[in-house]
């Protein structure tokens, strides 16, 4: 079998990736294929980077990772908001230090944006004034997009008047520094995608197995223990706009603990909410990814699972 390092007289290192909506079976398959290739499987979901979403964020399980290397899983505390770029440097570095002990780093997860961050690198922005960020974060976002209609046109009319975060970033962008957000966006930095021998394959199976496996997954979420995860959240009286409190799972359960629905209804907001959640990721990544990236449309047994660690090992 060819090592990380080299592949058919291919020079630069070898990173494997697996990606594709939640429930969809990619986090068996990472381990099926870091065990075949002594690799070390990173991390490169949103939820699944913080400490406090065991549970809700299904992080693999000790028996899951099946005694093979993870990386950035559950690493931050959920108190601090972990950005793409942030990300991106601490995956850099764990592909880096897989290659340099001459292990297959296999990055897994759903998370579009940091994978794309990783490969193609951030826009060089510089910081934003704070006194503009105050100001810009303060207004409604109808009043923001409208400001942003008139200084820069582009971004109002690319975004959705009601995207809050997007809209304050566009506008906090041209006010601080003068141009455009997407004049920056055209020159990204620090992007490994042209140093290394990409092997990518995208899951998309079957949407009726996929959403199945969301109802189940959430419920059983359910009960192994994730209304004691989120009652441990609420006692830290964390900001609710972080990453952590906004995790698909959280609102409702904490919404149920605070007396404002029952039982069943958490479930049910749970189940849709995931169910959601998935749609957008499979809508993503059925799109998004350049259009050469294998794209598997089978749902994922065993068996199909071991014949796809096959080719992504070659």
């Amino acid at each position: 079998m060819n090592t990380p390092d080299t592949q058919q007289g291919e020079s630069r290192p070898r990173v494997a990736l697996i990606a594709g909506p939640t429930a969809s079976g990619k986090s068996a398959l990472a381990v099926r294929l870091a065990r075949a290739t002594n690799g070390v499987v990173i991390n490169a979901d949103a939820s699944q980077v913080y400490a406090d979403l065991t549970i809700l964020s299904a992080r693999p399980s000790p028996e899951e990772m099946g005694g093979v290397p993870h990386r950035l899983f559950g690493h931050i505390d959920g108190a601090e908001a972990c950005t793409a770029a942030r990300w991106a440097a601490e995956a850099k570095a764990e592909v880096n230090a897989a290659h340099a002990a001459g292990k297959l780093p296999v990055l897994v997860g759903g998370t579009g944006l940091y994978i794309r961050t990783l490969l193609d690198g951030i826009a060089p922005v510089p910081d934003i004034d704070p006194d503009i960020r105050a100001a810009v974060r303060a207004l409604p976002v109808a009043q923001a997009h409208e400001a942003l209609a008139n200084e820069d046109p582009e971004a109002a009319a690319r975004l959705a008047p009601a995207d809050t975060t997007r809209v304050a970033r566009a506008l906090e962008v041209i006010r601080s520094t003068g141009r455009p957000l997407r004049a920056w966006q055209q020159h990204k930095v620090g992007g490994i995608g042209d140093n290394i021998h990409l092997s990518p394959l995208i899951l998309l199976p079957p949407r009726d197995w996929l959403i199945e496996r969301c109802d189940r997954r959430f419920g059983l979420m359910v009960e192994d223990g994730a209304i004691a995860e989120v009652e441990a959240l609420l006692a830290r009286s964390l900001d609710p706009d972080l990453p952590v409190m906004r995790a698909i799972g959280v609102p409702e359960i904490a919404a149920f603990l605070k007396g404002d629905s029952d039982a069943y209804s958490m479930i049910e907001k749970g189940r849709i909410a995931t169910r959601q959640y998935a749609k957008r990721q499979y809508t993503w990544f059925a799109n998004q990814p350049p259009s050469g990236w294998p794209r598997e449309a089978r749902y994922i047994d065993d068996k199909i699972s071991y014949e796809l660690a096959i080719k992504l090992q070659h």
